[in-house]
């Protein structure tokens, strides 16, 4: 039995993205924080598909410990697909940002991301279908005015799994390492990044993608064989890329 393992899964385009893949068929491990949304999730996802396998995981990431933990704890399953979805951001000139809240997200968006990575490339990248999807932003490819920051941190994403993707290619490696780069889409990521609750996107920001639709565009870049997926900051239009950070080693 194979799983999809969806970090990140309580709300917003890992929910989706978990729906997604129930609809595919494919057996489920989810994790977050929260245990009563997650169990909403599971609920959800055997309405779609009764003969799913849901394994319901709670982990506070932000803790590099919990990291190898949760990896050390799922090496009991076949894993053909791992999706670094969870993250956060913020909103504050660096200045005046709250650096109890900036260390969180560098140890979730950088660390904890590089340890999954890293520990399923090392079991999986010979394994034919395997696949490693982070996601990152449009952030991660521009710099975001008073969000200097988390772009930095997703500048790191991008640039990872990018260079990932080109070292398992230029090794004749079997996995497969991709980059979702969304732009502004309405989940919860903007009340945590302002510390509010209840922001609408209706009417407060001109162009949006919903968490569905985001979790589509993800399905997208898992069917292709490019490495980057990207919502066009201007034209708010997903396009599947070649990488787009220069690679020294690709000639």
């Amino acid at each position: 039995m194979k799983y999809t393992v969806i970090t990140g899964a309580s709300s917003g385009i890992g929910y989706e993205a978990a729906l997604e893949f129930a609809k595919r068929g494919k057996h489920l491990i989810i994790i977050a924080r929260r245990q009563d949304k997650l169990e909403e999730l599971k609920t959800a996802v055997k309405d779609i598909n009764a003969e799913a396998d849901v394994v319901v995981y709670t982990a506070d990431l932000a803790t590099a410990e919990n990291a190898y933990t949760l990896y050390e704890d799922l090496k009991k399953y076949e894993i053909e697909t791992w999706i670094n979805n969870a993250g956060f951001g913020n909103f504050a000139s660096v200045g005046e940002q709250d650096l109890n809240k900036i260390g969180k997200m560098l140890h979730l968006n950088i660390e904890a991301l590089t340890i999954l990575s890293s520990l399923y490339v090392r079991d999986y990248e010979n394994v034919e279908g395997a696949q490693l999807l982070n996601i990152s932003s449009a952030g991660g490819y521009n710099i975001v005015p008073n969000a200097v920051t988390y772009c930095a941190t997703k500048f790191y994403v991008s640039a990872f799994t990018e260079g990932l993707g080109q070292e398992l290619q230029g090794k004749g490696a079997k996995m497969q390492a991709k980059v979702l780069a969304p732009a502004a889409t309405e989940t919860e990521f903007a009340d945590r990044a302002r510390g509010t609750k209840g922001f609408n996107y209706r009417g407060n920001v001109p162009q949006y993608h919903t968490a569905k639709e985001m979790a589509g565009f993800l399905l997208n870049l898992y069917d292709g064989d490019k490495i980057v997926g990207i919502v066009d900051g201007q034209t708010y239009k997903f396009e599947l890329r070649n990488p787009i950070f220069s690679y020294a080693g690709k000639r």
